[in-house]
């Protein structure tokens, strides 16, 4: 069966230099082994979203020679399907309605896991509420291909977790779960931001019916204050005028190892050699990687 990988950004700002690494990554693991890699924008929350994101995040990969396959896929387009599957999950009882705010969470000290109060104690049928998956298992363990084996435990109530918010928007976690079985996603290859969210997926891909990818994650660049290169924290839009100078540098990051003679070398001859050569095993097997600012 042929590999399927997929790139799925938000367009809350424009590509920075860790989403490019990400999308490099994915792009060479899919290239390398004559798999497709598709690509999805994953607009799902309006208030966040920058107008004109989403189209500057499709100039940029194709400014980069990051060209996709097949049309790209909109998840504000899909909302029917994510519906389809959360009604699913209500009727066979492996998801609850919860009506915790914030504020409630707070006042019981729930920092962290969620603490199961609604599963125990049901909110009226007329309360504004969030919809959560209960947690299958008591432990549950995955092997990344990057990464290792990892191991969670989830003890009584404190691995449920939302798939409808109470604003009325779907979750990260059910939308992506239902678009990557219906593109017959084989293989995820992300930051290692999203690593702790992949167990509550595959709890997930299991309660639906679906089969569940290899993971890989790669580590994420962090500013020598220790933040993550976000759109959050200002990361600066790439300038698709260096695509040359980003990409041997996002590949010496992979621990790809780029020879010398590449560094004059064209876009389109740095993306050959390094689907030629990608190598998964010399990615660095760490959660995050600081880099100083140039």
């Amino acid at each position: 069966m042929s590999c399927i990988g997929r790139f799925a950004p938000s367009p809350t700002g424009p590509l920075h230099f860790g989403s490019l690494l990400a999308a490099l990554a994915s792009y060479l693991d899919m290239r390398s082994r004559n798999g497709e890699w598709l690509l999805r924008i994953e607009d799902l929350d309006p208030p966040r979203e920058q107008p004109g994101a989403a189209d500057s995040i499709l100039h940029t990969l194709d400014a980069f020679g990051l060209h996709w396959d097949g049309p790209v896929v909109y998840q504000s387009k899909r909302l029917k399907c994510y519906q389809d599957a959360l009604e699913l999950l209500l009727d066979q009882g492996a998801a609850y309605r919860c009506s915790c705010s914030r504020k409630q969470l707070r006042a019981r000290g729930v920092t962290g896991l969620y603490d199961g109060h609604c599963r125990r104690h049901p909110p009226s049928a007329s309360a504004s509420c969030a919809v959560r998956v209960i947690h299958p298992q008591a432990e549950q363990q995955f092997h990344d291909r990057i990464q290792g084996s990892r191991t969670y435990n989830w003890q009584n109530e404190r691995g449920d977790f939302v798939v409808f918010r109470r604003d009325g928007l779907f979750a990260y976690q059910l939308a992506v779960v239902v678009d990557d079985a219906a593109a017959g996603v084989t293989d995820i290859l992300r930051g290692s931001d999203l690593i702790d969210e992949t167990p509550h997926q595959i709890a997930l891909q299991a309660l639906l019916g679906y089969s569940t990818p290899q993971y890989a994650h790669i580590p994420v660049i962090t500013n020598p204050a220790g933040q993550k290169l976000s759109k959050q924290n200002l990361a600066p839009a790439i300038d698709p005028g260096q695509r040359q100078q980003l990409l041997l540098r996002a590949l010496s990051l992979l621990g790809q190892k780029p020879p010398a003679d590449l560094a004059t070398a064209s876009r389109d001859e740095l993306l050959s050699w390094a689907i030629t050569h990608w190598n998964i095993t010399a990615v660095p097997g760490t959660l995050s990687l600081c880099e100083p600012e140039t």
